[in-house]
């Protein structure tokens, strides 16, 4: 599903116009985004769960060349999926 056919499944199941939908997801992909930018935490009940994970530092390898590659370490968004979300995928 692309971004266009979720604002216009949105707007067909809130009998909302394209333009309110397109809003509406803005508004909720910007929230989770500001939230897990200042080191937040967001639970949806159901759903799941959006949260910021540390990775470490490594060191890898470039497998074209074989030279070894210092990777810095790194903050990355995770999400843990709800049971309810998790048995609605599995019916």
């Amino acid at each position: 599903m692309t971004k266009a056919e979720l604002i216009s499944a949105i707007a067909a199941k809130g009998e909302y116009s394209k333009k309110d939908a397109e809003k509406a997801l803005a508004a909720v992909t910007d929230s989770i985004t500001e939230a897990l930018a200042a080191g937040e935490k967001i639970s949806l009940v159901g759903f799941g769960t959006f949260s910021v994970k540390d990775r470490a530092a490594k060191t890898s390898i470039n497998p074209r060349t074989k030279e070894k590659i210092d990777v810095p370490a790194k903050k990355v968004p995770a999400f843990k999926a709800g049971k309810a979300f998790k048995d609605a995928v599995n019916k």
